[in-house]
C-alpha cells in the first residue's frame, strides 16, 4: 500500500491544506450537479415549445428523457458520495492540526474571495472553506464565547487600553489586507487614537445584516471580558464593512447591548451606502437572461452571486425578519459619523458623482447623498472627503487619507504637535 505524502516541511506557509481537498471535492459535485441542471432546463425549454410533457418539478424533462437526467444526477451524487468517503478517512493520515503550519497570505486571500462570492452557501453545505466570524489581535484569534460566560484571563491582549479600534474589511477581502502598499490605516489610527487595534474577518458572502448580529454579540462579549475599563470604541469599515458597521450598531441596540453606548467614531472609507451598481448591473444580465425561454436556465448562473453582494445592490443592513426591513436606517445619534469617498475622476461633476465614483461605489453613495431626503444620511458639517484620482481600494493605501483620518481622531494636543 503506498505511503501517504509527507506534511510539507514546518515553518513554511501552506497553499493548501488536506481538509482543503474534502472541501473543494463537495464544491465541484454541487458545480456538477447545477451544470446538469441547467443542461436539462435548456434541454426542457426546446421540448415545451414543440409540446413534450415536463417533469415532476419545474425546469425537469418528463419521460425517458428525466430518467435518463436522474441516472446522471444519480452518478453524479454516488461519485461525490464516494470521493467525500475516501477522504474522510485518509485526511487523518495527512492533516495533524497541533502540527500545523500557519496559512499562506496567498491561501487566506483565495479564501477570502472564495466566501465573499459563495459564503452563504458555504455554510449552507456545511463546507469546511466557510470562514467563521473572528476577532483578530496581532494576528491571533481572540478567544470570545458568546454562548456562555467568557474567561478574562483568556483574553491576553498585547496592548490593552480603555480605546477599542475595530478594523472592518470589506467584500472578498480579510484583515490582511489592510495593508496595501506597505501603508496600514490601523498604524495610524490606534497611534492617533491611542486605541488597542483589533481586527475583524469574516464571511462576507453570507447577508450583511447576520453578519451585523453576529458582531454584535461578540463585541457585548469583548466588552465583558475587556482588561481596562473600555471607554471608547472606534468602527472603521471599508467598503461593505461601513454597512457592517451600521448593521452591527442597529442589531446591538435593538438587543438592549451596552457596547454600542461606548462607540465614539464610525468612519467610512468608500462605503456604499446606498449600493453599487456592479451589482445592479449583475442584476440586469439576469433579467435579460430570464427574458428567452431558451435562455431562461442561465440565469442560475448570475444568480450565483452570494446573499453579501445582493445586499450591496441597495446597501441593505436592516434584517429581512425585522417589521420594514428596507425602511431607511439613519445614522446612530450621539456618534461621530466620517466618510471618505474616493473618485477616479479629478474634479466633482455629474458624472463622475453618478458613473464614475471610484470604479465601484458611485460619489454620491459613499457620500451618503440621496434624491429622497428620507434616505438621505446626515453628516455634520467638515466629516466628509472626496479624494480625487483615486480608486477604491486605494483608499487603503492613500496619504491623503491616512492624513485626513489623523487629523479627525488625533486629540487636539497631538495633532497640534
Amino acid at each position: 500500500m503506498a505511503r501517504p505524502p509527507s506534511p510539507p516541511p514546518p515553518g513554511r506557509p501552506r497553499h493548501l491544506r488536506a481538509g482543503d481537498l474534502r472541501a473543494l471535492a463537495q464544491l465541484a459535485t454541487q458545480a456538477t450537479l447545477g451544470v446538469i441542471g441547467i443542461t436539462e432546463g435548456v434541454h426542457q425549454a426546446v421540448r415545451h415549445r414543440v409540446g413534450l410533457p415536463a417533469g415532476a418539478a419545474e425546469g425537469r424533462t418528463g419521460g425517458l428523457t428525466g430518467r435518463v437526467y436522474g441516472a446522471v444526477r444519480g452518478v453524479a451524487h454516488g461519485l461525490g458520495s464516494g470521493i467525500d468517503g475516501a477522504l474522510r478517512a485518509l485526511l487523518p493520515l495527512l492533516d495533524r492540526p497541533a502540527e500545523a503550519d500557519a496559512d499562506s497570505p496567498a491561501r487566506e486571500a483565495v479564501l477570502a474571495a472564495l466566501n465573499g462570492v459563495l459564503g452563504d452557501r458555504l455554510v449552507a453545505l456545511g463546507n469546511g472553506l466557510a470562514q467563521p466570524m473572528e476577532l483578530r489581535e496581532g494576528g491571533r484569534v481572540l478567544p470570545l464565547r458568546v454562548d456562555g460566560p467568557a474567561d478574562p484571563a483568556a483574553l491576553r491582549l498585547q496592548r490593552p487600553t480603555p480605546h477599542l479600534l475595530l478594523m472592518l474589511h470589506g467584500l472578498c477581502m480579510n484583515d490582511l489586507q489592510w495593508r496595501r502598499g506597505g501603508h496600514d490605516h490601523t498604524e495610524v489610527l490606534a497611534q492617533a487614537l491611542q486605541a488597542t487595534p483589533v481586527h475583524l474577518r469574516y464571511n462576507s458572502g453570507l447577508p450583511i445584516a447576520a453578519n451585523g448580529r453576529a458582531l454584535a454579540e461578540r463585541l457585548e462579549c469583548l466588552l465583558s471580558v475587556w482588561p481596562a475599563a473600555l471607554q471608547g470604541i472606534t468602527l472603521v469599515g471599508h467598503s461593505m464593512g461601513g454597512l457592517l458597521a451600521r448593521s452591527a450598531m442597529h442589531a446591538g441596540q435593538r438587543a438592549g447591548h451596552r457596547w454600542p453606548h461606548r462607540v465614539r467614531h464610525l468612519v467610512f472609507l468608500g462605503t456604499p451606502h446606498h449600493g453599487a451598481p456592479l451589482e445592479r448591473a449583475g442584476h440586469g444580465a439576469d433579467l435579460l437572461l430570464a427574458s428567452s425561454p431558451f435562455s431562461a436556465p442561465l440565469a442560475r448562473l448570475g444568480r450565483l452571486r452570494s446573499a453579501g453582494i445582493t445586499d450591496l445592490r441597495h446597501g441593505q443592513v436592516r434584517a429581512a425578519d425585522e417589521a420594514a426591513p428596507e425602511a431607511p436606517l439613519p445614522l446612530p445619534e450621539g456618534v461621530v459619523c466620517l466618510a471618505i469617498a474616493a473618485c477616479l475622476a479629478s474634479r466633482r461633476d455629474l458624472l463622475a458623482d453618478r458613473l464614475v465614483g471610484d470604479g465601484l461605489v458611485p460619489l454620491r453613495s459613499a457620500l451618503g447623498e440621496h434624491d429622497d431626503p428620507a434616505r438621505r444620511l446626515v453628516f455634520a458639517r467638515g466629516n466628509q472627503r472626496v479624494v480625487y484620482r483615486t480608486g477604491h481600494l486605494d483608499l487603503l493605501s492613500s496619504p491623503a487619507v491616512a492624513d485626513q483620518l489623523r487629523r479627525w481622531l488625533a486629540p487636539p494636543d497631538a495633532s497640534a504637535g
